[in-house]
């Protein structure tokens, strides 16, 4: 649905975009994710067709945003990081508005309808924009990236400025969207990333560094594998059942959580998933597990590391 083919942008002397290349398939929420002067709002430009770009191509749903820009643009439904709504209309007002700008050719009523259930934005057609809280107004702006039931959605911080509520409701949005249109998501809310998305692409210093599913990702920069588990249970059994394990490599016995409760770190062998195993034995001692955890990285240390420099290749490019 998107296809970006060594995509670079110059201003100047100064390159801010250098080869990257990506995909989006319909149906697929993708996190793009990149710190500040990484190039990504320059990337997002140029995918909504705001920026030309120097070398390279984009294609939305087959057409080139270059040569084809009102081909590719029918596709493309784009909420920026504020939104761009004006504040003297009602919301019914503007969404007519937008639905004229962009000669959408839908049954008029009811598609603006549908948009403002699906928003939850009823409740407030007949009101000012300007009156609305911040919240409203980024629903109103989701709202007119969706006039049109374009294939692709490009969402810059959807939530930014959002209470938790009014978070998790977008988030619920935007997932239930990925189900129909293509998805490109960029927030700094990394946690949020994790939760809706399901492929991220990173980009740092105008180049593309990673391109994977977050689990992937944390597999392959975790320095180790172990896993974290609590069990109840007397220790010196606890720890002869995990030694019998084929695929356990080490244990490490911690601390004493509570009562006969003792933390365990467990180092498995390399390719070896032995939590069902681990599971199957302390069910058949009745030894309860508390808690298992991986150690590999979550999506905030999987950023940190990829930006700090120290998984480039020789090029600069993914590693």
């Amino acid at each position: 649905m998107i296809e970006v083919n060594n995509l670079c942008k110059n201003y100047g002397s100064k390159r801010a975009v250098q080869d990257i290349s990506f995909t989006a398939k319909n149906g697929e929420i993708l996190g793009f994710l990149g710190p500040n002067g990484a190039g990504k709002s320059t990337t997002m430009n140029i995918l909504t067709g705001y920026l030309s770009a120097t070398s390279g191509q984009v294609l939305i749903n087959g057409a080139d945003i270059l040569e084809s820009p009102s081909e590719a643009k029918k596709n493309i439904g784009y909420l920026p990081e504020v939104p761009p709504l004006y504040p003297d209309m009602t919301v019914d007002e503007y969404l007519n508005f937008v639905y004229d700008l962009k000669k959408c050719k839908l049954p008029r009523r009811s598609h603006l309808g549908e948009i403002c259930e699906l928003s939850r934005i009823d409740d407030v057609r007949k009101r000012v924009i300007r009156n609305l809280s911040k919240g409203y107004r980024q629903r109103v702006g989701l709202a007119q990236s969706l006039v049109g039931n374009p294939k692709v959605l490009i969402l810059d911080e959807p939530t930014v400025g959002l209470d938790p509520k009014q978070i998790i409701e977008i988030r619920s949005l935007i997932k239930k969207l990925g189900k129909n249109h293509t998805v490109i998501l960029s927030s700094h809310i990394l946690p949020e990333v994790q939760a809706v998305c399901d492929r991220i692409t990173v980009i740092n210093n105008g180049r593309l560094i990673a391109n994977d599913t977050a689990e992937n990702l944390s597999h392959s920069l975790s320095a180790d594998r172990k896993l974290c588990v609590q069990i109840e249970g007397p220790s010196k059994e606890v720890r002869s059942l995990l030694s019998s394990i084929n695929g356990v490599q080490e244990i490490y016995e911690g601390k004493a959580v509570e009562k006969n409760v003792t933390e365990y770190e467990i180092l498995p062998k390399e390719d070896c998933d032995i939590r069902r195993e681990i599971f199957k034995r302390m069910a058949e001692r009745n030894y309860p597990i508390l808690l298992m955890r991986s150690s590999e990285l979550t999506l905030e240390e999987i950023f940190l590391k990829l930006t700090t420099g120290d998984f480039y290749g020789e090029n600069g490019g993914e590693k």
